[in-house]
């Protein structure tokens, strides 16, 4: 394992803060490594598997082993070459002499990570440089020998910010041959202040229809040419890029069918993200560092979805809903940490919400909510005031900031760009914030809210604790809404000692008188940690999965 390349190399200077904390190297390294995994494990897989498992059928007819498969159409020839992992795809040329022009003239896919001694699909932790070398090696001989198209390219595996050149070379070939999916998730961690733009040659790839980028400088578009576009992307995830507001305004404007966005882990600049499109239907933000979300025009987006974030210097986010007539689901607004602004109206505990202030097309609705915090509570009836037509209702009950793991990242990338100084309260923490009373007579007091009372159908609450100021939250939603038929409880996963302890919590509800008597309370403990997220960038841009916030559920 000597020459086993760590996940990330942490300067002297950077390392003797960190220790001046209480943070060793191995603790770092470990929560580098698990925050790279799970940007590794967001990123959508090869659509070619090398962990497939293949079965030969007997030949039941007694065909006396006849090649019955290379007197196929090439057309269905190269198709069956296409879906297979690109080793096993180049061994068909071996086949006969029939076989031979077949894997050439094949869409090619090309996932690196299949070029690897253990030849799986899923991206490692870790790659020595040797391999890295040979990977990179021989991703630029096959990209250079085969004529294209190239259906799917995944690269993942190679430390691209030593091979600029190299890189830029791939990048020609795909634009010149021709590639549809694109995956460049650079092996190095770029943030550094002597890290390069990617090449920009990434912009003459008119044939993309998604893209992922990670762990890259994005380019630089105020030189481009006003031709650069993406006329055909659909998909576009930038997964802790470096990028600029322009660039991000660039894209959006240039990409004409982009459906869904997602962006990552992302920590610099701070972004004010202007969303400009009239295709967009998803946009996902996750662990990013966005100062305002200003949905400007975007006729035909639906979702938006924010899990995660990273707020320096006590500044959250602000989110602007202009003109999005089609918005369906919104999460997760969190009171403490957004700021919300319907068409011209800011939202705080106590406004008149008008007509004016209103997102009526959203009909999905998914917050975090510190109930001990009664600033954060008394948002909560002029948020829901703002989406009079909500039919099922998400609440995840927070206790802290974000995580340790996520935290020790963002400070490494603002160490070493410079931007500000370590952080010392970076740790997870229950709030020390006052509490007040939060009895069920505060919920009374908000008076009749439309959507509690004639429209929410579906209730989950995450990560229930048996809190006073949840119950009375509970109880209140219990005798007040008239249409609910599903209330699911999700107890804080270890929370309880035992069933009877839980039973005993929710007498006040039991008790309750409801005004709903279709409702069905159902108790579950929760599969996740406390304050784990659930995120998966793929099911919840999956438009067949009518409410991913409820995933694995069916509710």
């Amino acid at each position: 394992m000597a020459n086993q390349e760590p996940p990330f190399l942490v300067d002297g200077e950077t390392m003797s803060i960190f220790r001046s904390r209480g943070i060793d190297q191995q603790q770092l390294e470990s929560n580098i490594e698990s925050t790279l995994a799970h940007i590794h494990n967001s990123i959508p897989g090869p659509p070619v598997s090398a962990d497939a498992h293949l079965c030969i059928l007997p030949d039941s007819d007694g065909g006396g082993g006849v090649d019955r498969v290379s007197g196929l159409p090439d057309a269905l020839l190269r198709d069956i070459v296409s879906r297979l992992p690109i080793k096993d795809a180049a061994r068909t040329a071996a086949l006969s002499r029939r076989w031979r022009p077949i894997w050439l003239s094949a869409p090619l896919v090309l996932a690196d990570t299949h070029l690897l001694p253990a030849g799986r699909d899923r991206i490692p932790k870790h790659v020595d440089l040797a391999e890295s070398s040979a990977v990179a090696a021989a991703v630029s001989r096959i990209l250079a020998a085969h004529p294209g198209p190239f259906r799917c390219i995944r690269l993942a595996c190679s430390h691209m910010d030593d091979g600029h050149a190299r890189v830029a070379r791939w990048l020609h070939h795909l634009a010149v041959k021709g590639v549809h999916e694109l995956y460049l998730i650079n092996r190095q961690w770029p943030f550094s202040p002597t890290t390069r733009h990617m090449p920009a040659t990434m912009f003459s790839m008119a044939s993309l229809t998604r893209l992922y980028l990670g762990f890259w400088r994005f380019p630089d578009t105020a030189g481009l040419l006003r031709g650069a576009a993406f006329p055909h992307l659909r998909e576009l995830g930038l997964c802790s890029v470096v990028i600029e507001n322009s660039d991000i305004d660039f894209v959006l404007a240039r990409s004409p069918v982009l459906k869904f966005l997602c962006l990552q882990g992302h920590m610099h600049p701070r972004l004010n993200l202007r969303l400009v499109s009239q295709s967009l239907r998803c946009v996902q933000i996750h662990w990013s560092d966005v100062e305002t979300i200003d949905v400007v025009d975007a006729p035909c987006l639906e979702r938006l979805i924010l899990c995660g974030h990273w707020k320096k210097k006590c500044k959250g986010t602000r989110i602007k809903i202009g003109h999005a007539p089609a918005l369906h689901l919104l999460g997760y607004f969190e009171p403490e940490d957004h700021a919300l602004c319907i068409g011209n109206t800011t939202i705080k505990a106590g406004t008149l919400v008008n007509e004016s202030a209103m997102a009526p097309s959203v009909k999905i609705l998914a917050l975090q909510v510190r109930f001990g915090v009664r600033n954060d509570a008394k948002m909560l009836p002029s948020v829901f005031r703002c989406f009079p037509n909500v039919e099922r209702l998400h609440i995840h009950v927070r206790l802290g900031s974000c995580t340790l793991g996520f935290a020790l990242i963002c400070c490494i990338i603002q160490l070493q760009l410079n931007f500000v100084i370590f952080k010392s309260n970076m740790q997870s923490k229950r709030t020390d914030e006052p509490i007040g009373k939060l009895n069920f007579k505060f919920w009374q007091e908000a008076g009749a809210i439309e959507c509690v009372k004639s429209h929410i159908s579906l209730l989950i609450f995450q990560d229930f604790r048996g809190e006073k100021s949840e119950l009375a939250f509970l109880k209140f939603f219990i005798e007040s809404a008239k249409m609910l038929k599903n209330l699911v409880i999700m107890c804080a996963k270890g929370c309880f000692k035992s069933k009877a302890e839980m039973k005993s919590k929710l007498q006040t509800l039991v008790a309750a008188k409801k005004a709903s008597k279709c409702c069905l309370p159902q108790v579950y403990e929760s599969a996740i940690p406390e304050g784990g997220c659930s995120w998966n960038f793929q099911i919840w841009s999956d438009f067949s999965h009518a409410d991913p916030f409820a995933y694995p559920a069916k509710f």
